[in-house]
């Protein structure tokens, strides 16, 4: 798949709810503003706004409503818009004084026809029309209090998150866990004696509960709007029993079948179950900067894979607790800067060392062509000569605006650095390396008592026998 493609998808999407946004309040929900943050920032939906204030504000029940010189509104969700999410959309409609609603939802029609329970017959009878949609237009004018109101409901997938041109994730599907063998108890609850299953490989669609089907769907719904702006016939692979039934699931979602029938591209679609990879998520062995940084830093609130940077040494208030939430966190999310997006792709795809060492070059080069008396200094980089070219910048106004993404990267990378875990980081890749040692001899004396008895064993593996999804895979349910 190309990697351009996948950023152009997520940005292509948003490109959408912008041209809906002006003069409007703007409520997101979680998922939602975290694929908006990776995809465009939140500087770009302010500019699209043209508010003279700032009306972004988190989709929930206590969210402020609209007042009288708000007449117009944007909902952003990430789910299908049905139960919780609709109380939710009338309680703020009906205390505001709204006149033009638009609600985004990244769930298809298709998938809304499914929460409706509306037989796969029935929708199939139902294509090109968009009953749910319509109905809900007709109850956000009833909210509004007017008839002649304007209300529109639409369709964009707004579900990848693109942190680079080679990765995205999906914030609205970070719960979305494999099955575990002790699921098959609770999903037995379920299911009449003759019916019981009795081991994860048995599990299909018809296994699985009604909210987790629905779940699913919503993520076969993004998928296969992905594969139809790459203009692709996907054939898809599964290793696990949950990535089976999403697989299966996407094979037989009835949009697929018909994107197949005039998609001129292929493409594979590996899907693994996590659960099968427990080295790969907990173990040490990973000499990238970004994995530290995202290990050691703490989370920014609202977000699933991004951190908070502490910016407060690039200000004169003072470190003392009272300032703690003074200044505004910075993060990893790449800005417009074209030196703090080469560094952002730098870092994901090199080696710690030689990470740390781009960090040094741009930060000098960023100082250099500010003018700014940077002195240099080779050999081994240290997170006190990081700072000390952090610090250049600290008095120059014009210099921290146009070098605050590097800067962020910058500040990062000396946190982590500077981290109390960074040292435990490198002992338990001590433990890690010495256990796999020891598994290679014990393997190795295995072979050698079996040989001395005229038995034979499989060869010694060169790496430990690890499942690891494919290089480059552009998504991670």
């Amino acid at each position: 798949m190309s990697a351009a493609g996948i950023l152009a998808f997520a940005q292509q999407g948003w490109e959408q709810v912008l041209a809906k946004v002006k003069w409007s309040v703007v409520y997101l929900d979680a998922a939602c503003a975290e694929s908006l943050h990776w995809s465009c920032g939140s500087s770009r939906l302010l500019e699209a706004v043209k508010g003279p204030a700032c009306h972004l504000r988190e989709f929930e029940p206590q969210a402020i409503g609209g007042g009288a010189k708000q007449p117009r509104a944007v909902f952003v969700l990430s789910s299908p818009l049905k139960g919780r999410i609709v109380d939710t959309l009338q309680s703020i409609i009906c205390r505001s004084h709204f006149q033009h609603c638009v609600v985004v939802t990244a769930v298809s029609h298709a998938v809304h026809l499914t929460a409706n329970h509306v037989p796969a017959a029935a929708a199939a009878e139902l294509e090109g029309q968009q009953p749910v949609f319509e109905q809900l237009e007709e109850k956000l004018c009833e909210w509004m209090g007017n008839e002649n109101y304007t209300a529109e409901v639409l369709h964009v997938p707004l579900f990848l998150a693109p942190v680079a041109s080679h990765l995205a994730f999906t914030p609205a599907f970070a719960t979305l866990f494999p099955l575990l063998p002790q699921d098959v108890h609770a999903l037995n609850s379920a299911r009449p004696d003759k019916r019981r299953l009795s081991s994860l490989g048995e599990v299909d669609a018809t296994a699985l509960t009604p909210e987790l089907l629905l779940y699913i769907r919503c993520l076969v719904s993004g998928l296969s709007s992905l594969c139809e702006h790459l203009g692709v016939r996907e054939e898809c692979f599964a290793v696990g029993p949950l990535s089976r039934v999403i697989a299966t699931d996407l094979a037989n979602y009835a949009p697929t079948k018909n994107r197949k029938k005039t998609a001129t591209g292929r493409a594979s679609v590996v899907f693994v179950d996590r659960t099968l990879d427990l080295t790969g998520a907990v173990g040490h062995h990973g000499d990238n900067l970004v994995e530290k940084i995202m290990s050691m830093l703490p989370q920014l609130p609202g977000h699933t894979h991004d951190v908070m940077v502490n910016m407060a040494e690039l200000t004169a208030v003072q470190a003392v607790e009272e300032n703690q939430n003074v200044i505004a966190p910075g993060c990893l999310a790449p800005s417009n800067e074209a030196s703090a997006k080469a560094l952002w792709e730098a870092l994901l795809n090199s080696k710690h060392k030689e990470a740390v060492m781009e960090v040094r070059r741009h930060l000098v080069e960023a100082a250099s062509r500010e003018n700014l008396p940077i002195k240099m200094s080779m050999g081994r980089v240290t997170p006190g000569q990081l700072m000390s070219y952090i610090q250049l910048f600290k008095n120059n106004l014009r210099a921290l605006r146009n070098h605050c993404g590097l800067l962020q990267l910058g500040m990062a990378t000396v946190q982590t650095l500077k981290h109390p875990q960074t040292a435990k980081w490198d002992n338990f890749l001590a433990f890690e390396r010495l256990l796999l040692q020891c598994s290679f001899v014990l393997r190795a004396c295995g072979h050698l008592l079996h040989s001395c008895h005229g038995t034979t064993l499989p060869p010694v593996p060169r790496q430990p026998p690890w499942v690891h999804p494919p290089h480059g895979c552009p998504f991670i349910p």
